[in-house]
């Protein structure tokens, strides 16, 4: 069932997306070579405590972290640790989840490392256009087919793949609500949006081929291959004429 916002529900959860712009604006400044993605959850731990918000992710379902820090070839769910610095032309997709006054705002991240290759930063750059695209067609009356198809036809076009066993997903009261948003679809299938849906949009775009496989860990999600994955997401909430990014 999807869950139908009021104003005021989205106006709270704008209130947790301002606490994930925080910690963007400062993990932007703080990731480096040298810094461990153990650094770089304690320092979102911070901000989030700071903003007097409860960091959702921490513990969520059994997980051992309190961010997703996913580096190069991992797509998504990398577990802080002490022991992963980053290095020079590495890339690191950072995925946080805040809940503030009852209500959650779900957002992710890839930030280059230093020096990074252009080919790298033209994979985070298409993901981006990716959620862009998703983004000006998300209005009343489109089927969330029509979105999830987009974002997959343009990784496609850009010479990238998108996994099948991660998606976007709704998000209020929960972390994770109905609909499911996968990052391929059809064309007019799937709810038609409506005024009051909120959505965390989230392309995920492989360099490579899509096949994964998970750690022993439980958690981390690689590329069989290899190659690297960028990640980028927003909270939206859907407006009687287009959307509404809450968390950028």
């Amino acid at each position: 069932m999807i869950v139908i916002k009021s104003s005021r529900e989205i106006e709270l959860m704008k209130e947790a997306g301002k606490v994930l712009i925080e910690c963007f604006a400062r993990l932007s400044s703080f990731i480096r070579p040298g810094v461990t993605t153990l650094d770089i959850a304690n320092l979102v731990d911070e901000t989030m405590a700071e903003m007097g918000a409860e960091n959702a992710e921490k513990g969520y379902g059994g997980f051992p972290g309190s961010a997703c820090v996913s580096v190069n070839d991992v797509l998504v769910h990398g577990i802080p640790s002490a022991k992963k610095v980053l290095r020079d032309g590495d890339i690191v997709s950072v995925d946080l989840v805040s809940r503030l006054n009852g209500y959650h705002a779900d957002a992710c991240r890839t930030f280059p490392v230093g020096i990074v290759k252009q080919e790298h930063l033209r994979l985070i750059s298409v993901t981006e256009e990716c959620f862009e695209i998703a983004y000006r067609m998300a209005k009343p009356g489109i089927h969330l087919g029509d979105i999830c198809h987009a974002i997959g036809e343009h990784a496609r076009k850009n010479g990238y793949s998108v996994p099948r066993e991660y998606t976007g997903h709704g998000i209020g009261r929960e972390m994770h609500e109905d609909p499911y948003i996968p990052n391929y679809g059809t064309p007019g299938t799937g709810p038609l949006l409506e005024k009051g849906m909120t959505l965390a949009i989230e392309p995920m775009v492989m360099e490579g081929k899509n096949a994964l496989r998970v750690l022993a860990d439980g958690w981390t999600a690689i590329a069989r291959d290899h190659r690297y994955s960028a990640h980028y997401e927003n909270t939206v909430a859907i407006t009687e004429t287009g959307a509404e990014i809450l968390t950028r």
